[in-house]
């Protein structure tokens, strides 16, 4: 990917003209966009890349995303920013890459984000940074459209706007009518935050009203559209997934759920604090009922507890 600014002939330093309607230009898309130079210093910083993230332009600018703001992990939760950063290996060698990762936003939740990463070049052909481009890859308007539908049928929880325990309840009641009709299994999990009443004993409800919402904004945006994740009640949340054809594939989904919680945190008044999850899970059997394969998920949830939280159980 050339510049997208006019450079001088032979220079280095863009006409300033031409940045300022590129810079108008990049601040209209929908996708967030930023620039670095060669010490990955942040030098733009568009305003969808605001809306994304929730940093300012302000309290990005002139910060290296080296300093681990974004806090960029993969699937596994491995940290990408510090060793095995894109934008590095761009400016490195030139090659454009394309990575799908998880962004830590600033209100502290994990954001599925599809990253586009170009070298940026000058007249000359001599790379002066890099570009990366990066878009919110949750499926928005598929949670869009189901959040208009819950606030229509009142089936959202107030606290935390994912689908409260009525709405849980009729989605898995027509789980189990594809099972009877079409044979279609699925998987449910629940998971209940680690140590919440010490959170709200040593922080206050304020606080722990905000681990919940963290909690539900990172389970929510990284299912599937056709997935449902609900407050099931108190500390408690409910994962429904369709389509899976196997154990492993639930178990992949409950980790990712699990790892993206553990490396999301709090921000509550200059603290940092950190949540995990405990959860069980299990794939439905043809005789069960929605009470005997939520009583078996629960019991998954509770060794799960006893083994010391942060872990999963499955059946």
């Amino acid at each position: 990917m050339q510049s997208l600014t006019k450079r001088q002939p032979g220079g280095n330093r863009p006409q300033q003209g031409s940045s300022a309607f590129f810079e108008e230009l990049l601040d209209n898309l929908y996708d967030g966009v930023y620039y670095v130079d060669l010490d990955r210093r942040i030098t733009y910083w568009n305003k969808a890349a605001e809306t994304i993230t929730g940093y300012s332009r302000q309290e990005i600018l002139g910060k290296k995303c080296s300093d681990n703001i974004l806090r960029h992990v993969d699937e596994r939760g491995t940290c990408l920013c510090l060793n095995t950063c894109p934008l590095a290996h761009t400016i490195a060698d030139g090659q454009p890459r394309q990575i799908s990762v998880y962004l830590h936003h600033k209100e502290g939740h994990r954001l599925p984000v599809l990253v586009r990463v170009s070298p940026l070049r000058n007249g000359r052909g001599h790379i002066l940074g890099a570009v990366e481009i990066f878009s919110d890859n949750s499926e928005m308007v598929a949670a869009l459209q189901r959040l208009q539908e819950l606030q229509h049928l009142a089936y959202l929880d107030t606290l935390t706007s994912i689908a409260n325990r009525r709405y849980l309840e009729v989605f898995l009641e027509a789980r189990f009518n594809e099972l009877s009709r079409f044979g279609w299994v699925f998987g449910l999990l629940l998971a209940d935050i680690d140590h919440f009443k010490e959170v709200n004993d040593r922080y206050g409800h304020q606080a722990g009203d905000l681990m919940l919402q963290v909690v539900a904004r990172t389970m929510a945006k990284n299912c599937r559209s056709f997935d449902l994740v609900g407050r099931w009640g108190g500390d408690e949340f409910m994962g429904i997934f369709s389509h899976l054809g196997k154990l492993q594939n639930l178990k992949t989904m409950a980790e990712r759920l699990r790892t993206l919680t553990a490396k999301s945190s709090i921000p509550w008044r200059g603290h940092s604090i950190s949540v995990t999850l405990s959860l069980g899970a299990a794939m439905v059997r043809p005789e069960d009922t929605a009470d005997s394969l939520t009583q078996r998920v629960d019991q998954l949830l509770y060794e799960s507890k006893r083994d010391g939280g942060n872990c999963l159980h499955l059946l």
